[in-house]
């Protein structure tokens, strides 16, 4: 959920790129995610105070819990968190977490969290990889739009194709785990 929160801005941003990569190493005990978008990006004043759950652009409510729960996080589970931004240039955040940390929680289910970006916006690109210490899959919208020819990705029989086959390309990732 903490990066569905991050995706969710990115895509807020009025991105048109999205990505978004996961690492679980063994070798190095950790899990290294980041989100990089080409949106509006941030202010040096905005992006000094982008931690404070009390600071958000949302007009729905007036807390942002994305990016301070996602600092949280890897505080609690010994890693590291960095936010690069720059306004009309776009954000990338990356926050890693000590795998064998008895606080991380559990991945979930990466196919139905990028299925529901996917909904939220089926204008942007996104570009989806997990890796392993032996292996790598990657998902590109872009590729599969151009396969479409047309046809939109939110159409039910596609959106659960993507759901099935991110999940099955991450189980064949972590297969030499």
């Amino acid at each position: 959920m903490h990066m569905m929160e991050i995706i969710m801005n990115s895509i807020h941003a009025d991105s048109k790129n999205i990505e978004i990569e996961i690492e679980d190493s063994r070798e190095k005990n950790l899990i290294e995610m980041s989100v990089r978008d080409d949106g509006r990006g941030m202010t040096k004043e905005f992006l000094c105070k982008v931690v404070d759950p009390f600071m958000t652009t949302r007009e729905t409510r007036k807390v942002g819990m994305g990016v301070s729960f996602m600092k949280g996080l890897t505080e609690m589970c010994d890693g590291s968190f960095d936010i690069e931004s720059k306004a009309g240039e776009g954000t990338l955040l990356k926050a890693s977490v000590r795998r064998d940390n008895i606080d991380v929680p559990p991945m979930g289910d990466l196919g139905e969290m990028m299925m529901q970006c996917i909904m939220a916006d089926e204008k942007i690109d996104f570009v989806f990889s997990y890796k392993t210490d032996s292996d790598e899959f990657i998902f590109r919208t872009d590729e599969v739009k151009k396969e479409l020819d047309g046809v939109s990705l939110l159409e039910p029989e596609i959106l659960m194709w993507i759901k099935a086959y991110i999940n099955e390309g991450i189980v064949r990732t972590k297969e030499e785990l």
